[in-house]
């Protein structure tokens, strides 16, 4: 079967519409792993996890890296692949159904990691970050603001790869870190809408955390 290779192809939208599948893809985008062990991270049954798996391994979101026996059977172990990519200007043209998918998707992952990290300690160094700032913008300003965080991943892609030729030359360092960054820029709907008009309660706030 063909791969999916952009946003707007439906089988895009049906694999993440299931959040077993959305946790699955997840799991396999921090390494390889079988089935069994799917099911075993995720609480799930064995039966349940073969079928999304089977299903994101037709549609091209995962692959298989390697076969392993286990007691006289074969085990299967899969990788995620690299996602589709979306222009601004896919993503504008795209259906609202696969926008909502996408960005449910993204949101639930975005939101087990961060209570992960938290848990774990994750926030806790200095340089940790999080920031909400609500603003009042016109279109000028949004579009400036956009542009601007195109910029920072730009910077974001430069500081890894400068980050990783200093790995390479001292493997052995004992300063590297599994970073996340994440970072948001969307029209706000108010909390306070449905209530009788009072003020936003949402103040922007920095400590430490992840960027959004």
């Amino acid at each position: 079967m063909k791969p999916v290779t952009n946003i707007d192809d439906p089988r895009y939208v049906k694999a993440l519409s299931h959040p077993l599948r959305v946790r699955i893809l997840a799991l396999l985008d921090e390494r390889a792993a079988s089935p069994v062990e799917l099911a075993g991270w995720l609480g799930a049954t064995l039966g349940a996890v073969a079928y999304h798996v089977r299903t994101l391994e037709r549609i091209g979101l995962i692959e298989l890296v390697r076969e392993t026996r286990v007691r006289g059977a074969v085990e299967h172990h899969y990788r995620a692949k690299e996602r589709p990519s979306v222009s601004d200007e896919a993503w504008a043209a795209a259906p609202p159904i696969v926008k909502q998918a996408a960005v449910s998707a993204s949101l639930e992952t975005i939101s087990a990691y961060t209570r992960a990290a938290g848990a774990a300690g994750g926030f806790d160094h200095g340089n940790s970050h999080v920031t909400r700032t609500p603003m009042h913008l016109d279109a000028r300003g949004f579009n400036e603001l956009s542009r601007a965080c195109l910029r920072i991943l730009a910077q974001v892609d430069r500081i890894e790869e400068a980050s990783k030729q200093r790995i390479a030359l001292n493997p052995h360092t004992g300063e590297t870190k599994d970073i996340a960054l994440v970072m948001m820029l969307f029209e706000e709907a108010r909390l306070t809408a449905a209530r009788s008009g009072g003020p936003d309660p949402a103040t922007a706030a920095h400590h430490p955390g992840s960027a959004d």
